[in-house]
């Protein structure tokens, strides 16, 4: 069984992930905070734009060989295809990323989808941007301080097209606005039901 979970910056991606990965035995994939990139491209995106999600896709694509040698079930905290169906593709939208290195990078994630395997489940964590200011404020990471309302509104632009129109798979989709998860875990009682009936069918 894989889960993955995808969402916008401050979505709670990696709190559910732990949550998730407790109550169902699975094992926890998450995302690479310590980017050598991050703060960089959070001061000068159009320089460090590419850098910064070339390093990404390699993270996935490490994560993506562990997963292909597990025979575990396991939970993974943001998928490969937001890398490039939502931050790639929105930094080249907004000239952040020139289409020569776009072209690039997506070259390199076409090989590695390719190779790689399906979430079984896709769990979308929605979310507005007051909730994710709240959620970004709130963990207080000094890189993000200078993220823009506007950038997270595109970004979640991104996000409802890539799960609405892009990505073939299946998908849950929790409100981040409304399911306060964190402060009330029972809220997750149907997600970790659903996961189950994946484990019961062998997925």
């Amino acid at each position: 069984m894989y889960i993955a979970i995808a969402g916008n910056i401050g979505s709670g991606k990696t709190s559910l992930t732990g949550i998730l990965a407790e109550r169902t035995g699975a094992r926890a994939y998450y995302e690479d905070s310590d980017n050598p990139y991050i703060g960089d491209f959070y001061e000068d995106m159009n320089r460090w734009s590419f850098n910064l999600q070339i390093y990404f896709l390699g993270q996935r694509i490490r994560e993506a060989a562990a997963i292909l040698s597990e025979g575990a079930d396991l939970i993974q905290d943001r998928t490969i295809y937001e890398d490039a169906y939502i931050f790639a593709s929105n930094l080249h939208g907004l000239g952040l990323m020139s289409s020569r290195d776009f072209d690039t990078y997506m070259k390199i994630f076409d090989l590695a989808t390719g190779l790689i395997r399906k979430p079984d489940l896709l769990i979308y964590l929605k979310a507005s941007v007051p909730t994710l200011v709240k959620q970004i404020k709130k963990r207080g990471r000094a890189y993000e301080a200078s993220i823009q309302e506007g950038y997270l509104e595109q970004l979640n632009r991104k996000y409802e097209e890539w799960i609405n129109n892009i990505y073939q798979g299946e998908v849950m989709t929790i409100d981040v606005d409304t399911v306060n998860f964190i402060e009330n875990p029972s809220l997750l009682d149907g997600v970790v039901a659903r996961i189950a009936e994946f484990k019961t069918r062998g997925r």
